[in-house]
């Protein structure tokens, strides 16, 4: 796992000219456009919450020297909407920051289905998503750069396959998640960083702004915590 470049501060080069030619590359230019107004944003990350991203980046870090795939589980209620948003915008931001032999995953305390909003959020962003089947809990194929294979996508368990089932790092992205799952089976090292959940604003005049303000802060924290690994 290499990244291309150092980034001293948190002061990154624009994607659209350095990063995205020499590091994943490929990636839609509607997501470039979207992380590169992101960097100056990293500044809106407390301090409680850095150190809590940076304890994943040490992870992965780890597993990297350690010559093993880093496995990232994100976990909420219902893998609806928050860890879903976390597994794609983990594994988008690792793709164009050039990390490799990341693996990122998602699942709940139970299944229900990838909210429409969410996904509605997360197109917006310019991340391509295309439902492949009209069932209570649909598989969607999720794209974000040409030449690398879509992401499936749908509701499951934290501890349904093809969920990892030992040796991986479990995110809690919710908090009520995080208080019923103090120990997650399997998981080597567990991690709490929930986000507000926006389906508290379902049909509510706020509600695509909320959607889209959990999707801006998932994916800002990503690039923060993936712009920390060594």
């Amino acid at each position: 796992m290499v990244l291309a470049a150092a980034f001293p501060a948190l002061v990154l080069p624009p994607f659209a000219s350095g990063l995205e030619g020499s590091l994943g590359g490929g990636l839609y230019t509607g997501l470039i456009d979207y992380l590169e107004s992101l960097r100056e944003e990293l500044s809106q990350i407390d301090e409680g919450r850095r150190s809590d991203l940076r304890a994943i980046a040490e992870y992965v870090t780890r597993k990297s020297a350690a010559e093993k795939e880093a496995e990232l589980l994100f976990i909420c209620t219902h893998n609806s909407r928050r860890s879903h948003m976390a597994q794609i915008w983990a594994q988008v931001v690792a793709h164009h920051l050039g990390v490799t032999g990341v693996t990122a995953y998602s699942g709940g305390m139970e299944a229900t289905a990838f909210a429409p909003r969410a996904v509605a959020s997360m197109k917006e962003a310019g991340i391509k998503i295309r439902q492949r089947d009209h069932s209570s809990n649909p598989v969607y194929g999720i794209s974000f750069a040409s030449g690398v294979p879509a992401m499936e996508a749908w509701s499951k368990k934290f501890s349904d396959s093809p969920n990892p089932q030992k040796d991986f790092c479990a995110v809690m992205v919710c908090s009520q998640a995080d208080e019923a799952c103090p120990f997650v089976p399997g998981a080597e090292k567990r991690v709490s960083i929930p986000y507000e959940d926006p389906k508290a604003f379902d049909g509510t005049p706020q509600e695509t702004e909320k959607y889209h303000t959990c999707c801006r802060q998932i994916a800002r924290e990503m690039l923060y915590l993936f712009t920390r690994v060594k």
